[in-house]
């Protein structure tokens, strides 16, 4: 039977498999594919729980998503669940190439837009110019304002951080082919590892991509080595999950500072990275070099695009002197599609080259 006229009639495939429905979208460039339909429930009593559960079952959704034919080593996902906490209008699992994440900025802004347009949220009284999504992350709860007008989402988005803290400053990491390097770690939902890239005898805004992205492994993979990371909340949130290399302009200024975040398995962030954003500023503040309410410009070296932050209040986090950050940048909307797998395919489940 022929499909009603503009509606899309999917390929042969294996109908034992539900075709994956998916909404893409980028912030700053950087991608992000929501999952509308076709992934089997995610099972747990916490979001930390789906999360473990996800990587355990159900894995190969992840893979088939982010990895070629359909994705590609630097693709990004969502896959959207219930949340157990009140408040909350969703919750989120974040896909990568290597595979999950306990906070990501550039998805949070974009999901912001998506859960206002397609009723996620109960719709911002007459006249409003902005609606609140609250969105729980494995790292805690978030929450994203979103610019809108016809309760339809407009402008930027802009979202207030979990807990963000300066973890350890100027510690001396060895790392293979540079040497002796002085590193900087914060937390924005994720850890990050902070080299201005010219102690490294590189360019954040000149250098080649390859050569920023090899820097910045081997710096992520030295701190991993020779520091333990830990979070008072959780040991589910105790990981580096990557090396932000950065043009050394720390000190405020109304001009854009540069960076570039390599995380996961070589994964380069088009956008200024939300959460790496989400750290900087923590950094900046613990080190003195920031007040509150004292906005940035963050530029992206890959893209040139372009987030907002600052530090909006302190806070505690265990023992750590914290603030929560508001960051505020650009989601824009790409496109549709509807995935499907044949059983006869040997690289259903997806390929990543090196």
């Amino acid at each position: 039977m022929a499909s009603p006229p503009g509606v899309p009639r999917l390929p042969p495939h294996d109908t034992r498999t539900p075709a994956l429905s998916v909404v893409d979208m980028h912030t700053g460039g950087e991608p992000l594919r929501i999952v509308l339909a076709g992934c089997p429930e995610v099972v747990g009593p916490t979001l930390l729980a789906k999360q473990r559960y996800m990587r355990q079952h159900l894995d190969h959704v992840r893979r088939r998503l982010m990895f070629e034919p359909r994705g590609h080593r630097d693709m990004y996902g969502a896959v959207l669940v219930p949340s157990e906490l009140p408040g909350a209008h969703l919750g989120v699992l974040f896909l990568h190439n290597e595979g999950y994440s306990s906070m990501c900025g550039h998805a949070v802004l974009a999901l912001g837009r998506f859960a206002l347009d397609f009723g996620l949220v109960p719709a911002p009284p007459a006249g409003a110019r902005e609606a609140l999504v609250n969105i729980h992350c494995p790292c805690g709860l978030v929450a994203a304002f979103v610019e809108c007008e016809g309760g339809r989402s407009g402008g930027p988005v802009r979202f207030h951080s979990v807990p963000a803290f300066a973890l350890a400053t100027d510690l001396l990491v060895d790392v293979p082919g540079h040497g002796k390097v002085v590193v900087d770690i914060a937390y924005g939902g994720a850890f990050y590892a902070f080299v201005s890239a010219e102690k490294l005898g590189l360019d954040v805004c000149s250098t080649k991509t390859r050569d920023l992205m090899d820097a910045a492994s081997a710096v992520t993979e030295a701190v991993k080595a020779q520091f333990k990371i830990n979070h008072p909340d959780s040991e589910d949130l105790a990981f580096l999950y990557g090396t932000i290399l950065t043009d050394g302009k720390d000190a405020y200024s109304e001009e854009p500072t540069t960076n570039i975040c390599v995380f996961a398995d070589e994964q380069v962030d088009r956008s200024p990275t939300g959460s790496g954003v989400t750290a900087r500023i923590a950094l900046q503040y613990y080190k003195g070099l920031l007040e509150l309410n004292q906005t940035r410009a963050f530029k992206s070296s890959a893209t040139g695009s372009v987030f907002t932050g600052k530090a909006v209040r302190e806070v505690k986090c265990g023992d750590f002197k914290a603030v929560i950050v508001e960051v505020s940048g650009q989601a824009h909307y790409t496109g549709t599609a509807n995935f499907i797998v044949e059983d006869d395919d040997p690289l259903r489940d997806g390929f990543l080259l090196k």
